[in-house]
């Protein structure tokens, strides 16, 4: 399996191990710049379930923490993970992975190699900062 968390960081969000439920959902939905309303729309809920959900007083059900993790572009597991330094793997790099993975042994070491190549020029550009 290709990890991308290692050398691209913008791919992933580091959980804070310390982080509740509804402080990730806060959190995530503040970066990706949604309202409340937003994401109450697209799970089926209103505006104060959400809120609710944010601030602790309910736990959202399986199925609407589910809407919730792929309105947020997140697994489930990290949204309700409590485990130090899960970390996020974003939904639509998730699919590039998968379709990679799919790709012959001799693809998918060019791809490697495309990756590692550009990762060591990032930072070797980061470094000369």
């Amino acid at each position: 399996m290709i990890i991308f968390a290692e050398y691209c960081p913008f791919w992933t969000l580091k959980a804070d191990y310390s982080m509740t439920l509804g402080e990730k959902i806060t959190k995530l939905r503040k970066e990706k710049k949604l309202s409340q309303i937003d994401i109450a729309n697209a799970i089926g809920v209103s505006r104060d379930a959400i809120s609710k959900y944010e601030r602790g007083d309910i736990v959202p059900s399986v199925e609407n923490a589910k809407k919730i993790a792929l309105t947020l572009g997140v697994s489930l597991d990290y949204l309700v993970s409590e485990e130090e330094q899960q970390e996020a793997i974003d939904n639509k790099m998730m699919q590039r992975i998968k379709e990679i993975q799919k790709l012959s042994e001799a693809d998918q070491q060019n791809i490697i190699s495309v990756i590692d190549a550009f990762v060591r020029d990032s930072k070797t550009k980061q470094a000369y900062k």
